[in-house]
């Protein structure tokens, strides 16, 4: 599945990932491989990533809005 965490800056990751964990305004949820389409506001907290190729990885965000499209993850952080 494809991730992409992006800001107003720049772009904090970009790749492949098997999991990753999102701070959802109504709580945290995951997002595994052929999930549904889902768009969510997202809250302070991290995005947790998890990979057989890197492991696990976390970022923090302010908050911002996710999108989840045909195993594709776009975060506007």
């Amino acid at each position: 599945m494809q991730l992409d965490i992006i800001t107003a800056d720049k772009t904090l990751f970009s790749g492949d990932v098997n999991i990753v964990t999102l701070p959802g305004s109504d709580g945290t949820f995951q997002v595994l491989k052929d999930h549904a389409a889902l768009v969510s506001s997202l809250i302070k907290g991290q995005v947790i990533i998890k990979s057989t190729e890197n492991g696990e990885e976390s970022f923090d965000i302010l908050g911002g809005i996710c999108e989840v499209l045909n195993n594709k993850v776009v975060v506007l952080a």
